[in-house]
């Protein structure tokens, strides 16, 4: 394994490549994420091995305090012992909600386990809980306290379980996209249609999620985007989505608008970098911002994959760029991924392009299949690796003692425009 002062060295030099550039494969050992611990917040300012390690953390996101020594050198089978002790005298009073894409020893903890939709759903299930404990990553956290009763508290077992991608859309750059747009095409149309309507990605922060609820827009996540498009086409022009815009591309392009009709908004420039034509004839505005776990994956991968596999069945999730989806077999949410993998007939290939916790998960529950990640480097989430079983147990006996720590507030007022989107994009059931 990997010292504590060489994974040091790999966080604090500078990164080899531009940031949201795939980083070198030596960054991209799971071996590296097995203490996180060891990287305190003012060693570098990514986040962490794996494969957002390039992006940048922006200034006063939340910090993780170091953890007390008995939970950093317990072994592997004692965190175990005491998490299952810490659930079971809590009872009720707990829930665990987890990721898909959250490593093994957390998710065989976990009440409900999802991908965001499911979860957001779960998050308002058991209103009998005093605690929701969500393994997950910050965004999330938010989602559930948003959703869920005012007696009840959210946790993040790690506060530095944060998502590049949700960061690479903040409230100031939206808000001045908002007013140039409205600036050049105003509010509403002849017939009093929206001239846009915003759409966020669940990957997003509590924020955007008002600033939509705010704007007459909605919330999607990767099993419901095709329906939350169909429901914002009705009410508007055109749609502003964010932060993603690898799945507004895939989703639109699938539903038959033409690439032309879908320019990308790049915060940093005037107009986002596009003419005043250009977005007068936009459908969809596609801001500049991507995942980083799912950008590793190439056209190149599933031909070799192809070229030593015949027969594989490619399947990819749909923050894949455009040419991975299309020359994949199928695309979907990851819990479309698990669906049709279980589906399959005994005997099947299956190559996927998601994140390798889950691709690993998928392998193991299904023996009758051969599966694999497309990604050879298998270059982990770098966030979602951070709620490591030694946080969980933490949270979980800091409960059992009375103390709420690791709480997640959103603010009143932001809670409740947010609210309005999170509804909208519940009430739009997936296809």
């Amino acid at each position: 394994m990997t010292s504590v002062a060489t994974r040091i060295d790999l966080l604090s030099g500078k990164p080899a490549n531009l940031p949201g550039t795939p980083p070198a494969s030596s960054t991209c050992s799971t071996d590296l994420a097995t203490n996180p611990w060891d990287f305190a917040p003012t060693v570098s300012a990514g986040y962490g091995p794996g494969a957002s390690q390039g992006d940048v953390v922006p200034a006063g996101s939340p910090a993780q305090p170091v953890i007390p020594e008995e939970y950093q050198h317990a072994s592997a089978e004692e965190l175990d012992r005491r998490i299952a002790a810490a659930k079971q005298a809590l009872g009720d009073r707990v829930v665990v909600l987890g990721h898909f894409y959250q490593r093994d020893e957390i998710v065989k903890h976990a009440d409900f386990l999802g991908d965001s939709f499911q979860l957001a759903r779960a998050a308002r299930s058991k209103p009998e809980a005093e605690a929701i404990v969500f393994c997950g990553v910050h965004f999330m956290a938010e989602t559930a306290d948003i959703l869920s009763g005012d007696h009840q508290s959210v946790i993040l077992p790690n506060l530095a379980a944060g998502c590049s991608m949700a960061d690479m859309a903040d409230e100031d750059s939206v808000e001045e996209a908002w007013e140039q747009l409205m600036g050049l095409l105003g509010e509403t149309t002849a017939d009093g249609r929206q001239t846009v309507v915003p759409v966020t990605y669940m990957n997003s922060s509590a924020a955007l999620k008002a600033f939509c609820g705010r704007h007459g827009g909605i919330v999607c996540t990767s099993s419901n985007a095709a329906t939350v498009l169909e429901w914002a086409f009705e009410r508007g022009q055109r749609v502003l989505f964010f932060p993603d815009q690898h799945l507004g591309r895939n989703t639109a392009k699938a539903m038959g608008i033409p690439l032309e009709q879908m320019p990308m908004w790049n915060p940093r420039k005037d107009l986002g970098g596009s003419t005043a034509q250009e977005l007068q004839d936009a459908r969809v505005i596609l801001w500049h911002g991507f995942c980083s776990v799912h950008r590793r994956f190439t056209v190149a991968q599933i031909d070799q994959a192809r070229a030593e596999h015949p027969g594989v069945r490619v399947i990819v999730h749909p923050e894949c760029p455009m040419p991975v989806v299309d020359a994949a077999d199928e695309n979907g949410s990851t819990d479309y991924i698990r669906k049709a993998i279980a589906a399959a007939e005994p005997g099947s290939t299956f190559a996927v392009g998601t994140e390798i916790n889950m691709v690993n998960r998928l392998a193991e529950e299904h023996p009758e299949h051969t599966i694999f990640c497309l990604d050879p480097v298998i270059c982990p989430c770098s966030t979602m690796y951070r709620i490591h079983p030694g946080y969980l147990a933490w949270v979980l006996e800091e409960l059992v003692a009375g103390r709420v720590i690791n709480q997640i507030t959103v603010d009143p007022e932001t809670a409740r425009d947010a609210q309005v989107a999170l509804e909208r994009m519940l009430a739009a059931l997936p296809r």
